[in-house]
């Protein structure tokens, strides 16, 4: 790099003048530049070498992605695509320190800047899914992996029109995946297809996973998987179920077919183009059943989908104290920068089987917590009365139990998560079948939300169960004690997961959750029986 004579403000290749910096990732900061040679404002990005611990570790790594990409960087300069944006020239140090690659400067906003103000119109949407769309089926015709479809990566042009940019130039992949000193994963954890997150390299599929994640977050309003912190978020990908989409409209059905960890089963290009261009023409009143907007509620905020809250599933970290194996294997899948990336990862598993304070699961007494009883008895002011015909009462989870049981013909459920209004329930596919679908039950009726997945026989907290035999009976007094007990300031949404529980020794556990819009959680764990076995607060 040199400087200019004019000013004394950087030059890269003697060409191009920084003028200010966009932003920054995990693997490069993009920077507005003047081509003095040219005349015009382009964007420039300083691709960023990897980790010094990468290379120690790994020798030639720098190499290897400089390498990289620049190879890529030629192909996508190669496209001609109106929403790619467009490359227009690659400086190579003679140094061999890393590549800056020059693009067009698009002016406008992202789509991340554009949520900020709120959930997109469905057929917005699914416009500007068909363009993203375009921009990766013409890159993968090219052999280009993206590696990073996320809404700060599709910018949005001040005439209109998306334009899809950072590409595998900035990749996430089993080379450049690491911790940095914080605990954080370099790279977006939450538009990450869970192949690539286990350390694969991943193909065309891994970015349509991504762009059906950026399509949920655009229409829900909320990312289903995104917890705390990088690494629970990176568990939540790998392993957690995926809420059925309540607000996408016709998109719905799209995003239930696209959002599968199996990437053999996602629709490729191709179909997704065709399956969009279906749900466009699908008119507002003619949205499939369990899709739409959820009913106006009996309180002025309404509650979010039952896995649309702060934490809706258990906390992160007790989901994640509680697979010991499935974090010893995302570990295997991603390189850990030096100590301080090991201690990170170790925050998040137990020293022994239980709470991770030496006490195992089933104790009344909760990690943080004073014994049950001892906690000051400070109702919230402001809990939202239950309306007459919620489900959150014996007669209510039993009428939604029943309902699901004459629609399918199964009597037991993996899960069961019950909300003022609706429930969702994970039923196997047929009396004693490895694999369940989604039902919601809502307004009366009971609809298909789409496959769920397999059920390994080798999971115990997985196996299906009778939701009957739950303490139903006891929820009016669980509800004054979750009210009372749990520490949550004013909460707004209440609701119930029933399921086997590792810190239950497996057996099907009744979890009564309260939260607030501040993201305090807490619940009760009650055993069949009605005995609460374990109380999370929310301090």
């Amino acid at each position: 790099m040199s400087t200019s004579d004019d000013d004394g403000r950087p030059l890269v290749d003697g060409r191009f003048r920084l003028v200010s910096r966009l932003g920054s990732g995990g693997m490069g900061t993009v920077w507005r530049a003047r081509d003095i040679a040219l005349d015009r404002d382009v964007a420039l990005k300083e691709v960023r070498p990897p980790d010094p611990a990468a290379e120690d570790a790994q020798p030639g790594l720098t190499a290897q992605l400089r390498a990289r990409a620049i190879r890529e960087a030629r192909a996508l300069a190669r496209l001609s695509h109106p929403h790619v944006v467009t490359v227009h020239h690659i400086v190579e140090p003679a140094d061999g320190s890393a590549p800056w690659i020059v693009m067009e400067l698009v002016e406008g906003s992202s789509v991340a800047d554009r949520l900020a103000a709120g959930p997109l119109p469905v057929p917005e949407a699914i416009t500007l899914g068909r363009q993203v769309l375009g921009a990766l089926r013409a890159a993968h015709a090219a052999g280009i992996q993206h590696r990073d479809v996320k809404p700060a990566n599709v910018l949005l042009r001040a005439e209109g029109g998306a334009v899809l940019t950072d590409f595998g130039i900035a990749a996430f992949d089993e080379a450049t995946s690491r911790l940095t000193a914080s605990g954080d994963l370099i790279g977006s954890a939450d538009f990450i297809a869970p192949e690539r997150v286990r350390g694969e390299e991943g193909n065309p599929a891994s970015d349509l996973w991504s762009l059906g994640m950026l399509l949920y977050v655009a229409t829900e309003g909320h990312h289903p998987l995104r917890r705390a912190t990088s690494l629970a978020t990176v568990v939540a990908v790998l392993d957690d179920p995926i809420p059925p989409p309540v607000r996408s409209g016709a998109l719905g059905p799209v995003l239930t077919r696209l959002l599968v960890r199996d990437p053999a089963l996602r629709p490729d290009g191709a179909e997704l183009d065709r399956l969009l261009a279906e749900a466009a023409a699908v008119p507002a009143d003619a949205v499939p059943a369990g899709f739409g907007p959820p009913a106006p509620l009996a309180y002025p905020t309404p509650p979010p989908h039952p896995y649309g809250g702060p934490t809706p599933l258990p906390p992160a970290s007790a989901r994640v104290r509680g697979r010991r194996g499935r974090l010893a294997r995302l570990a295997g899948g991603l390189v850990l920068a030096g100590a301080l990336g090991a201690l990170a990862l170790t925050q998040f598993l137990p020293k022994d089987g239980g709470d991770g304070d030496g006490k195992q699961a089933g104790a009344t007494r909760t990690p943080g917590s004073t014994p049950t009883g001892g906690v000051p008895a400070t109702a919230p002011a402001t809990t939202p009365p239950l309306a007459a015909a919620s489900h959150l009462t014996p007669a209510g989870v039993r009428t939604a139990v029943a309902a699901f049981r004459d629609a399918t013909g199964v009597s037991t459920v993996k899960q069961l998560v019950v909300y003022e209004e609706y429930a969702v329930a994970e039923i196997p596919t047929k009396p004693g079948a490895r694999t369940y679908d989604r039902y919601v039950y809502r307004d009366g009726r009971v609809s298909r939300q789409g496959v769920g997945g397999t059920i390994g026989s080798a999971d115990p907290d997985a196996q299906p169960f009778d939701p009957t035999r739950m303490p139903w009976d006891d929820l009016p007094e669980l509800a004054r004690r979750a009210d009372r007990e749990l520490q949550v300031e004013s909460p707004t949404s209440r609701y119930l997961i029933a399921e086997r529980w590792t810190f239950n020794k497996d057996r099907p556990t009744l979890l009564v959750y309260r939260t607030n819009d501040y993201s305090a959680t807490g619940y009760l764990a009650v055993d069949a029986d009605g005995t609460v076995v374990h109380k999370e607060t929310a301090d």
